[in-house]
């Protein structure tokens, strides 16, 4: 890919591993219904490794520095396997959104990452289109990890949904070997750098800043976290419920001490998503997959950047509300 280095061709992403089955966390990955449609046309330079998943990887009476050294092999095993000097980058996605439901990683997780990335030459792209721009507290979801990443991309967030805006952000080592041998990104298209797209992204950021509204996320996040939990984390069909800011997930299971997720023709967080949309007048979202092999039911909660705290305990209560009627009359 760079001058040299002729032999780069591989990429590594990241998947879930889980009682041989496998889910993806990035649409080139390993979830299997996401792939499927595609499978035709996905180049095979893409290699998948384990994701950062405490609640169905970690091991009884694991410590978070141990998870991590484990976590780290995979990926290390990987380069080896692969040969160091073949993989490009390594893609991660700092809080797993919709194929795992909010899935933050466990502290260290993403220092251990970038320490084998740089070793080996490789770079380090994030994928912060749901989790990125504010949604989990900070600017960038990778801020709280003590790391920088060679590329981001963003999205969602970054206009708001006003416009349909992403882009692609650039660290400092790949913008200054670009500009040293004199190349520049050419993957140009018809409405790239559209200026009502970049107008309306630029306001809603200035918004965020004004507004002050990464300050709410992290105190309305405090108090979203304490309020689901406090109503559903002993209910025996719920088995986690993670995330980060105004960015949560709750994961339902047959079995809280197995984790055993339900039959997939239950169509549990269909169930849900219905019942608070119908009954309880609250939006979720809904998905499948996130134990693995098309099994596993969460939703997630994601209100808006500006929500007041009286709304936070209105959605809380009508999440909850919905979670428990739906399994009262399963």
């Amino acid at each position: 890919m760079w001058k040299g280095e002729p032999q780069r061709i591989n990429f590594i992403a990241r998947w879930e591993s889980y009682h041989g089955t496998t889910v993806g966390s990035l649409s080139a990955s390993g979830h299997v219904v996401r792939r499927g449609p595609f499978e035709p046309i996905l180049v095979p330079q893409f290699h998948k490794i384990p994701a950062c998943n405490p609640y169905r990887q970690r091991l009884s009476g694991e410590s978070d520095a141990d998870f991590v050294a484990r976590k780290a092999a995979e990926l290390e095993d990987t380069f080896q396997r692969l040969g160091p000097d073949t993989v490009t980058a390594v893609i991660l996605e700092p809080v797993v959104g919709a194929a795992l439901g909010c899935v933050p990683p466990v502290p260290g997780y993403f220092f251990a990452m970038k320490r084998i990335c740089e070793r080996h030459g490789a770079l380090l792209v994030l994928d912060e289109v749901m989790c990125g721009m504010g949604r989990t507290g900070t600017l960038h979801a990778w801020q709280q990890e003590n790391i920088v990443p060679d590329l981001q991309t963003i999205a969602k967030g970054f206009a708001g949904g006003y416009q349909p805006a992403s882009a692609l952000l650039v660290g400092s080592k790949v913008a200054n070997l670009m500009e040293s041998q004199d190349k520049a990104f050419t993957h140009g298209h018809t409405y790239q750098n559209h200026p009502i797209v970049a107008a309306a992204a630029l306001q809603v950021q200035k918004i965020v800043q004004q507004e002050g509204l990464l300050s709410n996320i992290q105190t309305q996040g405090v108090l979203l976290e304490r309020l689901l939990k406090e109503r559903l984390e002993k209910h025996p069909n719920v088995g986690n419920i993670r995330g980060r800011g105004l960015f949560w997930g709750i994961e339902f299971v047959k079995d809280k001490d197995t984790k055993e997720p339900f039959d997939p023709e239950l169509q549990i967080s269909l169930r849900v998503f219905k019942k608070a949309m119908r009954d309880f007048h609250v939006l979720v979202y809904h998905s499948q997959g996130c134990a693995g092999n098309g099994r596993g039911d969460h939703i997630m909660v994601m209100p808006a950047y500006d929500i007041p705290r009286k709304l936070i305990v209105e959605i809380a209560k009508r999440v909850a509300g919905s979670v428990e009627d739906v399994f009262a009359h399963l």
